[in-house]
């Protein structure tokens, strides 16, 4: 199938809002991700992927040596930076809602939340050439459902709900983009302010729309 035709529209009424997905392992997150940011006029960004480079080594290496206590701390340090970024679409890792500091990251943003049944989960992790954790359960079936017994709640915090029925990630990004502007038209407006972010010699790094009173605005220049 196609991607998405670009819309123009709806990226200038997001307003450089981020979309952070969120969801399962398996849910399809990044490969969803690309083609919905290359309609939007946005970057995309993998958060594992960040986080990977960031540690030097990849995510399983970090649960076996530092233990999931570690991970999260890195994931909440990760997430916080991205946040200081407009004009993206982040796929999360499945277990970001979790930490509820985590959240105040993601409502800067649209949470998309890419639901799947676990069936077609467990069948995707089971042909996904990345080492899951998961899969190492003696029954990961089992592990699966305790997963989602315990996440479902957390992610329905999303501004939006996309339930998946094996449709190639092309469609579920044509899907996103058909329900966002309802959601846009659900969120109170902010008074459009342009910020100025700077890093901490003082040197420009981007700008986006915040609250004037919003007590975690970047310092702005001037």
């Amino acid at each position: 199938m196609a991607a998405p035709a670009p819309n123009q529209d709806l990226a200038r009424r997001l307003q450089g809002l981020n979309l952070y997905l969120v969801g399962m392992m398996g849910t399809g997150k990044s490969a969803v991700g690309a083609p919905l940011a290359a309609a939007l006029g946005y970057h995309f960004v993998d958060a594992d992927t960040v986080l990977e480079q960031a540690a030097g080594c990849g995510i399983a290496e970090i649960f076996a040596q530092d233990g999931e206590a570690r991970f999260r701390e890195l994931e909440t340090a990760v997430l916080g930076q991205i946040s200081g970024w407009h004009s993206l679409v982040v796929a999360t890792g499945g277990g970001v809602v979790t930490r509820p500091r985590n959240w105040g990251h993601l409502h800067q943003g649209v949470v998309v939340w890419l639901d799947a049944p676990p069936e077609l989960l467990l069948h995707r992790l089971r042909h996904d050439p990345t080492p899951r954790p998961l899969l190492a359960d003696p029954d990961p079936a089992a592990r699966l459902e305790e997963l989602l017994q315990v996440r479902r709640p957390l992610y329905s915090q999303a501004d939006l709900r996309i339930l998946q029925n094996g449709a190639p990630p092309e469609a579920v990004a044509a899907e996103v983009i058909a329900a966002l502007p309802a959601i846009l038209r659900q969120r109170p407006a902010a008074p459009e302010q342009p910020v100025l972010l700077c890093d901490a010699g003082g040197h420009l790094t981007t700008s986006l729309n915040l609250h004037p009173e919003d007590p975690a605005a970047p310092r702005t220049t001037g």
